[in-house]
Order: structure tokens, then sequence, then C-alpha cells
């Protein structure tokens, strides 16, 4: 009969690691995950609307450059006094109408419409590095959404097999009992070990329930087998490596260089708001009696000169106030490289730790396998008592979650660096998947057609339109 045990929990301990084994045939990989996520995501749709509607300020920019036509349309009557008539009584006059076009454009502006154009401009690299920047976080979350399933299925698989465990340690213990070699306490014991096996096994499934529900938000179906991810290569070797690549890659900065750039450009502008204005005109006048009788017409040509004299004190706060945003997209410069840097150093070395602690509790769970067969041989022979083999088989289930969670954590972790250096992108990753190209509606809109949507922009909404469609 102690054969029988031996044999018993033999059998459960190797099943707990044979349950981690993904079926990597039928699984999904972490790029097709990520692939599903870019092309789902909600946040990312969102962004980009709102990089086509800051590309849309450089038209609008380049357009107070141009000339503007106007026209204005008036008719009506005139009620006066008319002396030779009987009594000097009041009369009306003719219907009179006059059609008007006015052509007018700024001549010269000392360069504020081109300055102008330039800060739009700033606006959209800007806006387009912090799209890269939304980027990393929707696939971050998809990272972690795809670990987490991952390790909450190897949980719930490890607390199944443990189930398993102490449900033949019970038989193998009742056995026992009835043939008197244990006492009715003993048996107990196992009881109280099988039902709270089966306490965590129900917790188990309730993390692996709620980690379905973020993945369906983060990748847009619920998950399968999920296979092991590749070990990530790093594109730097060093820890002062990536701190100089993500000085000069990572969108959060570069947004906040480009933010800058314009606050520079907008202290100039403002600076020359206290110069004047050259305009011309063109007004073109048909007038005559009764609707559309147009009799007379008219053509007149101006050009003016003007500008602000004194306001106040407007023009010079306005001055001060582009001064104090400059200033301040300087200091956020400032401080967003320090938290850069910062992420980079804590993310690195964290990733350093969590390699330490996977060969750390992959040795331990060795080391407590060891001890688990020991205990279970010296309670064959009654050197050691039942709750002694059912604390050491709790060590040993401990030490394999503890595994489990290094693991998933370290392979987190990986991108966690790949994030904090700027390079958690769809190119970088070279994932299997369309990838929106932001200078192609800016191309079709920066020459600012008069036409209410660009061939390339009916194009992209097209493509962003048949992607939802093919995955919901």
């Amino acid at each position: 009969m102690k054969t029988k045990i031996r044999g018993y929990l033999f059998a459960g301990v190797a099943s707990t690691g044979l349950g981690l084994v993904p079926l990597a045939a039928v699984a999904e990989t972490l790029g097709d995950a990520l692939a599903s996520a870019y092309k789902n995501s909600g946040l990312l749709e969102q962004n980009r609307a709102t990089l086509r509607a800051t590309d849309e300020g450089v038209a609008q920019a380049l357009a107070a450059m141009r000339p503007s036509l106007t026209y204005s349309y008036q008719l009506g009557k005139t009620r006066a006094v008319d002396p030779s008539a009987p009594a000097a009584g009041k009369v009306w006059s003719d219907l009179e109408d006059t059609l008007s076009f006015v052509a007018s454009m700024d001549i010269y502006t000392f360069g504020r419409n081109q300055l102008s154009v330039d800060v739009q401009k700033e606006a959209v690299l800007a806006t387009r590095a912090a799209l890269v920047n939304v980027e990393q976080e929707v696939l971050a979350t998809a990272v972690d959404a795809y670990m987490g399933v991952r390790e909450a299925q190897a949980l719930v698989n490890l607390r199944g097999s443990a189930v398993r465990l102490n449900q033949q340690n019970l038989r193998a213990a009742q056995d026992r009992f009835d043939v008197g070699e244990i006492t009715r306490t003993e048996v107990s014991q196992y009881e109280a070990q099988l039902a709270s096996a089966r306490a965590n096994a129900a917790a188990a499934q309730g993390e692996l329930s709620a980690a379905r529900e973020a993945y369906k938000v983060a990748i847009g179906h619920y998950p399968g087998t999920l296979q092991s991810p590749p070990a990530v290569k790093l594109p730097v070797s060093s820890l002062e490596g990536a701190v100089s690549t993500a000085a000069k890659t990572h969108p959060g900065i570069i947004a906040l260089q480009h933010q800058v750039a314009a606050q520079d450009i907008a202290v100039q502008i403002a600076e020359r708001s206290v110069l004047p204005t050259v305009s011309g005109t063109v007004t073109q006048t048909y007038s005559g009696t009764g609707v559309t009788d147009f009799g007379d017409s008219a053509t007149s040509i101006g050009l003016g000169i003007g500008g602000t004299i004194y306001s106040g004190g407007a023009v010079t706060s306005a001055v001060r106030e582009a001064i104090a945003g400059r200033d301040e997209a300087r200091a956020a410069l400032l401080q967003s490289s320090r938290e850069v840097e910062q992420g980079v150093r804590t993310n690195w070395a964290m990733l350093s730790v969590y390699n330490a602690s996977e060969e750390a509790s992959n040795a331990y769970v060795r080391a407590q396998r060891v001890a688990y067969d020991g205990v279970k041989e010296e309670a064959d022979l009654g050197a050691s008592t039942t709750l002694d083999v059912l604390d050491a088989e709790q060590d040993l289930l401990d030490a394999q979650v503890s595994a489990i969670q290094a693991r998933i954590a370290r392979e987190t972790q990986a991108y966690s660096v790949l994030q904090s250096m700027g390079l958690l992108t769809v190119e970088q990753l070279k994932l299997d998947v369309p990838v929106y190209d932001p200078a192609a509606y800016y191309n079709a809109v920066k020459s600012a057609p008069t036409r209410t949507v660009s061939p390339q922009g009916e194009k992209l909404d097209h493509v962003l339109e048949t992607l939802m469609k093919q995955n919901q």
C-alpha cells in the first residue's frame, strides 16, 4: 500500500509541470496578439483623427497667406421726404440692389503668416510623436494582457494538478486508514488539504476569467492557447547605450522638442505683432434699380497699412505670455528627459532582478522537489508525519507558483525596457500588420486644397473601416 501512495504522489508532481507546456502547434503568438491589438485599438484611431485635425492647421495657416474673395448682396428701398411732392410727404424710393465682390490679401506681415505656418508644422510633428507614444502604450497594454493570461492559465493548470494530487492522496490515505495504518486525524488532514487546494483552484479560475476579459479589451478577441514568446533581443548591450538610445528615439522627448520649437516661434510671432500689416483690396460693385437690374458698376483698388498704436498693454502681455509658455515647454522637456532616463535605468535594473529571480525560483523548485521526495520517503518509513508531507507538498506548490510568476515577470520586463527606450512600436517589432502612415493625410492637405476630403484621406478612412469590419 505504501508503494501505491508513492506512485500517486510522484504522478501528481509530474503532472504539475506537464500542465504548463503550451500547445505551440495551435497557439497564438505574442506577435499575432500585438498585431491584433494594433488593428483593433480605438485609442489609436482616436489619436490618428487628432493628428489629421492637427494636419489641417497647416492648411489653414497657409490659406491665411493667400487672397480671399468675399461677396455681398443688398436689396432695399429708402424712405425720404420729397419737397416736390404734395404737402412734402414722405415717399419710398425705387427698389435698389447692390452686388459687391471684394478680393483682399495681406501683402506684408513682417513674416508673421509664415511663422504661423511653421508653428503648425511643429505641432504636426509633435502630434506624430505623441501618436507613437500612444502606439507604445497600446502595445505595452497588449503585452501585459498576453502575459497575464499566460500566467493565469499556468496557475489554473498548476492549481488543478494540485487538486488532482490531493484527491489521489486522500484516496490513498483512506485506503491506509481502512487497513489501520494511519489514524482518522491524518485522513482529516488530507481532506483539509484537498479543500484548500480546491479553494485555490477556484480563485485561480476567477483570476483567469478576469485576465481573459482584459485580453479581449486589449487584443480584440478572447484568448485561446498562447505560445511562450521568444526571448527579446535588446538593440543595445549596456545600460548607458539604452539611455543614449532613449534620449534620441523616445517619442515623448521628441514630441516635447517640437513643442519647444513651436513655442520659440510663438514668441517671435508675439514680438512681431507690434509691427503693422500691409494689405491690398480689390472691390467690384454692381448697382441698379429692380432685382438683378444692374445698370452701374464700379471697380476700386486699395492699398492699406494698419497696426496697433496702443492696446492698454495687451500686446506686451501677449509677448510675456508667449515667453512664459516657451519657458514652460523647455522645463517640461528637461523634466521628461530626466523621467525617461530614470525609466530606462529602473527597467534595466529590474530586468536584471527578474533574471536573477527566475534562476533562483527554478533552483528553489528543484530543491523543494528533492525535499518533498525526501519527506515522502521518511513518511513511508515512519520518520515523518502526514503533516510533514502536506507541508512539503505545499512548499513545492508555492515554489512552482513563484517560478511561473518570475518567468512571466522576466518576459514582460524585456518589453518594458523596449518601451522605456521608445522602441516598442510595430515597426521596431516587425509585426505583420499594415502600418498607419501619418504623412499620407498631411501630404494630401498641406497645400490647402478646396475639396472637403482628399482622395488620400478617403482611402485611409476606407482602410480603417475595412480593418474594423474584419476584426468585429
